[in-house]
């Protein structure tokens, strides 16, 4: 930020302003001064252009300073008199009034901060309840659900987690598969166990096979299994932690809460004056001091990655009140979703896939029934006229506006009843392009060609009207095909699905009616170990994955070499992708084609997001001969028993074939015994075997090998 400040200052030209901001390492701790010591190639820019010396020079000044005044997020300041007797008082350039004082100081003069945080969640619910009650005429108190709801907590145990609260990410998905929850509390426990310190310590780990009874729960002390019950033994919460200081230890709450802290804060020192505190409270409660340290080493343990109960509560009501409108009515829930997270792109291509695997369709827009936003259109949702790129807010306006008396009979009939002047010309092809018109004309093309003989002869109908004149003949969807005959056009061509598609990008920002991955079904759920929305958490691992090449760019390295970065598009989102120079060249032709690729990479988790690294890439209509020599079935001992075994062995019999099949037994952190199967047992890589495999085994199970 300072770089490109300074830059602009000394009047510098942007791109080159960028360039050297982009070459600054991202890191959220870096300094100009690191820069320097990163980037070799910043001294060799200094000692030849002495402006960019100074760009560095001044960037050093003005860093860390204050740049401006902000506005924190959520904060608000309570006083129990004027604010003005505690802290001077800031108006922005919008009217709002803020304190001069940011937080620190705010607390030392004695005035209390609140954070509200202000949630699309919420709004989501709201707009969900208000279409249930308009269509259905039904009406639900989001705070007076049944919290045992069986149908509820199902599809998150089975890993159904789109579109829930909190829930949605790899992680807490997994956590849900594990965990199996089947009342709040265990909500409630997932919230708080998904952080990193829960996860990466183990301790989430520990809860999940405590709730199944692989391993034993067990209580140092009698008073510690009502505390801890509910928890199988394991301290999730600060209360928790303060509760069991109160009964082993006689704390106060005052010195239950110093304990708490020192624990989030891992002071050592604290810690320790706070353990030979609790050592003498427990003495004085009976409890000898073997065991009381035990206990203490416990909570020093767990606690340091306690969380508050009461926020987890309140996060775990609104994904359970989520959870709950999901499965039972998707329709409305997803469209006010949707329409919540208009703006996140990847979150709405997932949910319009989601939907779709779910059997909702997702309709194009649609001038006679498409609202400003996603609606509910009988079982399927149908898209808002506002997702129009193109089509401004005027332009909608003057859409609904007129037809609030009838719906629309043709296109020249809608050409004669809006205000042209606000649905122009450009707004109209948007519509077309979109589909919005379809009902109208199916034929896009026919009806893009002929868009300028239709406005000029509404634009006649309009000033015929207006002069009190009508219509000899009556209205005709297509206008007077003499006239147009003697203007010499003739009949305009037909869109391809390729054009109807590729236009529906362009309008929609997705694919509606279609998707260039559909004829390739067969082959993503044969070869593919992934999609974009159900990425692996681990860094490494190996991904499979189909979809098309977007935002290619290729940059040259230090040493001169060219790589590639470039977007993978799948139905589900979207994710980056890195080709480096050694597999550049064998990639290129698959990279510039328009047609859907097939990727094998690795997964790499970075400060800045997922990307995969690429190890090849090529063209899907190639991918059965490149990838189907032999066939592999990847199972986790741990997860699978007789019956299992069973199952998959008439699997593999009903999908007899010639390709050579391995069975690979694993036991994570153990072995991986790579088993082949006997010679008159072949496989056939079909469709079928995937669908099988994946509906009980998971996506993963199977593999096929070139």
């Amino acid at each position: 930020g300072a770089v490109r400040d300074v830059g602009r200052v000394l009047e510098m030209p942007y791109a080159e302003v960028d360039r050297i901001a982009k070459m600054i390492p991202a890191d959220l701790k870096m300094t100009v001064g690191d820069a320097l010591k990163a980037e070799p190639r910043f001294r060799e820019m200094i000692d030849a252009n002495p402006k960019i010396a100074d760009l560095f020079r001044f960037a050093g000044e003005i860093e860390g300073r204050n740049r401006h005044a902000g506005t924190h997020a959520s904060a608000v300041v309570i006083a129990n008199r004027p604010i003005t007797d505690y802290s001077p008082l800031y108006r922005q350039a919008t009217g709002e009034i803020t304190t001069q004082y940011e937080m620190n100081p705010i607390e030392r003069v004695g005035l209390v901060k609140f954070d509200f945080l202000g949630l699309r969640t919420l709004t989501a619910i709201d707009d969900t309840l208000k279409l249930l009650k308009e269509l259905r005429g039904v009406e639900i108190d989001p705070n007076a659900l049944d919290l045992t709801d069986a149908e509820t907590y199902e599809p998150m145990g089975r890993g159904d987690t789109v579109g829930v609260f909190q829930a949605e990410s790899a992680g807490f998905t997994q956590l849900a598969k594990n965990l199996k929850p089947d009342h709040f509390n265990h909500l409630v426990d997932m919230v708080a166990l998904h952080r990193p310190g829960p996860l990466q310590s183990g301790m989430a780990a520990d809860f999940v096979e405590r709730r199944h009874g692989r391993r034993k729960v067990e209580f140092l002390l009698p008073q510690l299994k009502e505390i801890l019950g509910d928890t199988y033994g394991v301290i999730v919460y600060q209360e928790q932690v303060m509760e069991i200081a109160k009964a082993l230890a006689g704390f106060t709450l005052g010195e239950a809460d110093v304990l708490r802290k020192a624990m989030g804060k891992k002071d050592d020192a604290l810690m320790e004056r706070q353990k030979a505190h609790f050592l003498e409270g427990a003495k004085g409660n009976g409890i000898p001091e073997a065991k009381a340290a035990a206990i203490f080493d416990l909570m020093a343990q767990f606690g340091g990655y306690g969380f508050n109960k009461s926020h987890s509560a309140a996060y775990a009501l609104l994904a359970y009140q989520t959870a709950y409108l999901k499965a039972h009515y998707p329709v409305e829930y997803f469209s006010a979703l949707m329409t919540s997270e208009s703006g996140d792109t990847d979150k709405i291509i997932r949910y319009i896939g989601y939907c779709r695997e779910k059997g909702i369709p997702i309709l194009p827009p649609d001038v006679n029934e498409s609202r400003y936003a996603f609606f509910p259109s009988d079982r399927a949702i149908r898209f808002g006229l506002s997702a129009i790129k193109g089509l401004g807010a005027s332009a909608i306006e003057a859409i609904l506006e007129a037809r609030t008396e009838r719906p629309f009979r043709s296109v020249r009939d809608l050409l004669s009843r809006v205000d042209l002047r606000k649905v122009n010309k450009r707004a109209v092809e948007s519509l077309i392009k979109s589909g919005a018109l379809d009902s109208l004309e199916p034929d896009r093309g026919k009806v893009f060609g002929e868009l300028p003989t239709l406005i000029e002869e509404a634009q006649a109908e309009v000033r015929r009207r207006d002069s009190g004149q009508f219509a000899l003949f009556g209205e005709t969807s297509g206008g007077n095909p003499r006239k147009r005959e003697r203007k010499g056009e003739g009949a305009a061509p037909s869109w391809s699905r390729r054009e109807r598609l590729t236009f529906e990008k362009e309008t929609l920002g997705f694919y509606i009616t279609g998707h260039p991955m559909d004829s390739f079904a067969g082959e993503i759920a044969l070869y593919a170990n992934t999609t974009t929305g159900k990425l692996p958490s681990a860094n490494g691992a190996e991904v499979r994955i189909g979809g098309l090449v977007t935002g290619l760019k290729e940059k040259v390295t230090r040493r001169g070499d060219k790589m590639a970065n470039w977007t993978l598009e799948d139905l589900e989102g979207t994710v980056d992708v890195v080709v480096f120079p050694r597999q550049l060249p064998e990639c290129r032709e698959a990279l510039a084609s328009p047609e859907p690729v097939f990727l094998v990479g690795k997964l790499s988790i970075e400060e800045q997001g997922v990307k995969i690294h690429t190890e090849e890439v090529f063209r899907m209509e190639n991918v059965r001969e490149r990838l189907a020599k032999s066939v592999h079935f990847h199972l986790l001992l741990d997860r699978m028993n007789a019956g299992d075994i069973a199952e998959l062995r008439q699997t593999i019999l009903r999908n007899a074939g010639e390709k050579k099949g391995f069975l690979h037994a694993i036991r994570p952190g153990e072995f991986d015994a790579v088993i082949s199967l006997p010679d008159g047992c072949g496989v056939s890589p079909s469709l079928d075997l995937a669908r099988d495999l994946r509906g009980r085994f998971g996506y993963d199970v199977l593999r096929l090998h070139g």
